[in-house]
């Protein structure tokens, strides 16, 4: 993973080619109100790369290794994206966190 600095916010991206975000759950909900500074977020890649990754199970969270939940967010559920059971973190596939942000149907 590599981080990325966004203010006082430290993002995550997968680096080994499926361009995943890993947030906390605070800094995600503060993006998610902040539209201009979630444009900073370097969340680019393949459509494809979104499709293949949402069919893989057994995602562990980096932090306690429990396997992660998957979850579909309340306003768009069919943006589907796992999140640590113990609170840590929520992974995002490529593309999954411009959609959020956006409001895409």
């Amino acid at each position: 993973m590599d981080a990325v600095m966004l203010l006082s916010m430290t993002i995550q991206r997968c680096n080994d080619g499926c361009k995943g975000l890993w947030f906390r759950p605070e800094d995600l909900a503060v993006l998610r109100q902040d539209s201009w500074l979630a444009g900073h977020v370097p969340d680019k890649g393949p459509a494809r790369l979104r499709k293949l990754y949402n069919r893989v199970r057994d995602i562990r969270c980096p932090q306690c290794n429990s396997e992660m939940d998957k979850e579909s967010d309340t306003d768009q559920p069919h943006i589907i994206y796992e999140s640590c059971p113990n609170g840590h973190g929520v992974f995002l596939d490529v593309g999954e966190f411009t959609a959020l942000v956006h409001k895409t149907f």
